[in-house]
């Protein structure tokens, strides 16, 4: 590990967001509608792909290491369905920035799960 250059940068900070099926699958729907759209600014497009990325990426790293997730939901007494979908904070803002996002999902994504 190395320390941070005066004035550079921070690096994004990846924190997960714990969504069932039907969230991952409701967001997924959302953000290639948004992408399809022409209104997007450019740059939040890019962060909306990201966050497509990282729905696949949280399936897949759930069928590699299935323990990791389902000691969270143990613990938690979580449903069989819930995965973690580590987003940026850029991410999450242009998800949140979206006109169409529903309110529960939009709490699902601002707090941790009860």
């Amino acid at each position: 590990m190395s320390a941070l250059a005066p004035g550079a940068a921070a690096p994004d900070v990846l924190v997960p967001h714990w969504l069932t099926a039907a969230e991952r699958e409701e967001l997924g729907t959302l953000v290639r509608c948004a992408l399809q759209g022409a209104e997007v600014h450019p740059v939040a497009a890019i962060h909306l792909s990201d966050v497509l990325t990282e729905l696949h990426v949280a399936t897949a790293r759930d069928a590699m290491w299935p323990g990791s997730a389902a000691r969270v939901r143990r613990v938690t007494g979580w449903g069989a369905d819930v995965l973690p979908v580590r987003l940026s904070a850029r991410e999450l803002t242009s998800v949140l920035t979206l006109p169409e996002l529903a309110p529960r999902l939009r709490t699902a994504l601002c707090q941790d799960r009860p």
